[in-house]
This record gives C-alpha cells, structure tokens and sequence, in this order.
C-alpha cells in the first residue's frame, strides 16, 4: 500500500499512531518502501499537528480510524490501520525500493528557535554512524533489552528503537499509562529484564524516588547501561542512587546532543566519585567522527 501510494526516496510518509507495536511496524514498513517516516504524537495540539503536516508534504498518512477524525482536512491519502478494507488489498510482493545512504530516514519537528515546529531531516547515513560511532563504548548486542519510552517525536526515540533493533536486541514498547508512573515503570524494568535505559533526567529522577521507596524491587534491576540525554543532568541528584546500586550496575552515562545532529554529539561516564565531585553538567568528549567548539556570547572561540 505504500508503495501504491507513490511512497520512496526522498519522499515522505507521516506516522500518527499511538505507541504500540504497530507503530515500530509502520516505521519500518516506511523504511522498507523508501520513504522517510514523520512521527506526529496523535495528542498533539491540533496546530502543531496541522503545521507539521502541511510543511512536510508527505504523500501519506498513516493512522487509525479514530485518530484520523481528528486531524486536520487535506488530500494526503490516508492508511487507516484498523480499516479492514486496509487488508483486503492484494498483496504485491516484498521488494525493497532502492534507495542511498543520503536519502531521509526520517524529520523529527524541534521547537524551533522562532516558536515555530522546525523539520530536521536525518539521513539513513547519520543514524548508523551514530552507533558505529559509539559501539565501542557500549558493545550493545542481541541480548540487550532496550525500552522504548520516549515519545516517538523525540529524537530520543531514534537511539532507542535503532540501538535496539540495529544489534538484533530486544525492544519494550512502554504504554503510555506506565510512562507515567514510575513505580510501574520501575516493575517493568525489572519483569522484562530490561539491559539498556534511555532517560531524560526528569524521568529518571522519578524513577530514582520510586526506587529509593522500593529497594527490594530496585535490587532486581538487570541494567548494564543508563544512557542520559534531553535536557541538563544535574550530578547532585545521582547521591541517592549510588547508595543503592554499584558504579557499574548499571553504568550511568551522560550523552549531550540535539535533533539536527542526530540525537548524541557527546559521551562522559559517570561513576559515584565523579557525581560528588561535579559542578554544573559535564558532557564529556565529543564522540570520535565529531568535534566540539566552545564559544563565548560573541561566538567566537575560547
């Protein structure tokens, strides 16, 4: 049906559906015809939603009945996934479209420095150097349980879905409910037996509470990485945790990095020492392929 739909390289398919599998699924099915994938959180602000589709222009839209009748009036055909008439189509094979590492892979909306949604369109290239870039660090594998629990309009989301599925690991899609309770997010970590944990700071300040109110729950964390990134990490917060847990299960790690660079720019390890130690929000070194600049107001370099 994508491909029907006129879907390939460097053309566009919004994604507007509620966390679930189908989700990952429809991701991949965009990647598969060619085209790059936009995210739209299905609650989004009616504005922003209409913003992002009439600026991205993209040649199809799929979503689900209920969703749709929510969104704004245009001509982009629509895929409708609880349709039935979606499946009746005849099937048309499996190929692939062609496509090169510079086609998109997809546009996240930033905020934008004017207020308005800015498209920041990665390239299928800058997502795989940004884990080719960053294995050594890591060594991330098929045995690795990763979460998906950020938005999937957060850049954020591209290190969790690809870390995952990219090493042939395993992939927890997080319902929404649970994004908001960290007691129960707390459960899940330990049922699933969760090895890699992407959070912004405020998330996992929650989680830390929840933890510390729960240790025996807390001590059945299998973690081998807590990967920071989003927002300022502030180090004092970090004392709590180290009562608890070892410097190495899990390591925490700060990552610093913005949409139009592809989600990390760089890497610090944390250790307990070095939390007690900090002063404002170290970021690190850069990782290996990129460099950083530091600049004063008038941007020039110090």
């Amino acid at each position: 049906a994508l491909t029907e739909e006129g879907a390939g390289p460097e053309r566009f398919v919004a994604v507007v559906l509620p966390r679930s599998i189908d989700l990952i699924v429809t991701v991949l099915a965009v990647l598969k015809s060619g085209a790059g994938y936009v995210p739209v959180e299905p609650d989004a602000p009616a504005e922003r939603v209409e913003y992002v589709l009439g600026d991205s222009r993209p040649v199809l839209v799929v979503t689900t009945a209920e969703i749709a009748a929510t969104l704004p009036e245009g001509r982009t055909p629509r895929l409708l996934l609880d349709d039935p008439s979606t499946w009746e189509r005849p099937a048309r094979g499996t190929a692939v479209a062609p496509r090169t590492p510079d086609n998109p892979a997809y546009v996240i909306y930033t905020s934008g420095s004017t207020g308005r949604p800015k498209g920041v369109t990665v390239p299928h290239r800058n997502v795989t150097r940004l884990f080719g870039s960053t294995e050594h660090w890591y060594g991330f594998g098929e045995r690795d349980v990763w979460t998906l629990f950020h938005s999937i309009a957060f850049d954020f989301s591209v290190w969790e879905l690809w870390g995952a599925l990219l090493y042939g690991g395993h992939l927890v899609v997080v319902p929404e409910a649970v994004t908001r309770s960290p007691l129960d997010f707390l459960r899940l970590l330990v049922d699933r037996r969760v090895t890699v944990l992407n959070q912004t700071p405020s998330a996992f300040y929650q989680l830390l509470a929840a933890d510390r109110d729960n240790p025996g729950l807390g001590r059945g964390l299998c973690l081998r990485y807590t990967i920071f990134g989003g927002e300022a990490l502030d180090f004092r917060m970090l004392a709590g945790w180290y009562e608890r847990h070892p410097d190495d299960a899990p390591a925490l790690v700060n990552m610093y990095g913005i949409t139009e660079t592809t989600v990390h720019v760089s890497y610090l390890a944390v250790d307990r020492a070095g939390a007690a130690a900090a002063t404002g929000s170290p970021i690190g070194e850069p990782i290996p392929d990129l460099r950083l600049h530091v600049l004063d107001e008038g941007l020039r370099p110090v």
